[in-house]
């Protein structure tokens, strides 16, 4: 697979981009490893039309203007990573679910940890939401942004209270 990728700034850091023929195929970490998400960079291109929708996007939704993305998702990985991925595509913008209600949605509730595993090789970061996938308490884990930047993202949504990104 031919892949274009393009670095941009954001409010959590470097988010690499990377687009596929079919679509958006990732949104890598500033630390994130191409290999997490199965993905190999190809060639920059910082006039790729989905990496430049994709950039517009974002910065949209980090102004606090945009609550959905209108993208072509590319998503690569196993048939039940694709499945959990979709998933998670239904959450609500400001709402969260945990693992478990993953689970259940698709019809396997003994599935939570192999849930918890397809979410943190999510590819497409933000625009399909980990960040809004809590444990069973509602505590925030696993994240491959981290939890600082899980916490920002959630507060940003109004999902989760404004208070300290220590707490």
């Amino acid at each position: 697979m031919t892949t274009s990728y393009k670095t941009i700034p954001s409010p959590v850091g470097l988010l690499t981009l990377v687009a596929s023929q079919k679509g958006l195929a990732a949104i890598l970490w500033q630390n994130d490893r191409p290999e997490r998400v199965s993905i190999v960079l190809g060639s920059p291109d910082e006039q790729h039309p989905v990496l430049l929708e994709t950039q517009q996007q974002l910065k949209e939704y980090f102004a606090g203007k945009r609550k959905t993305f209108t993208l072509p998702l590319d998503f690569i990985g196993t048939d039940f990573q694709k499945q959990v991925w979709q998933a998670l595509l239904t959450i609500p913008y400001g709402q969260t679910r945990t693992y478990g209600e993953i689970a259940q949605q698709l019809g396997n509730p003994q599935a939570v940890r192999a849930v918890g595993g397809a979410a943190n090789r999510n590819p497409i970061s933000i625009v399909a939401p980990c960040h809004r996938v809590v444990g069973a308490s509602g505590k925030l884990v696993g994240f491959a942004g981290g939890l600082i930047h899980k916490n920002r993202l959630l507060r940003l949504e109004g999902a989760i209270a404004q208070t300290s990104l220590w707490e």
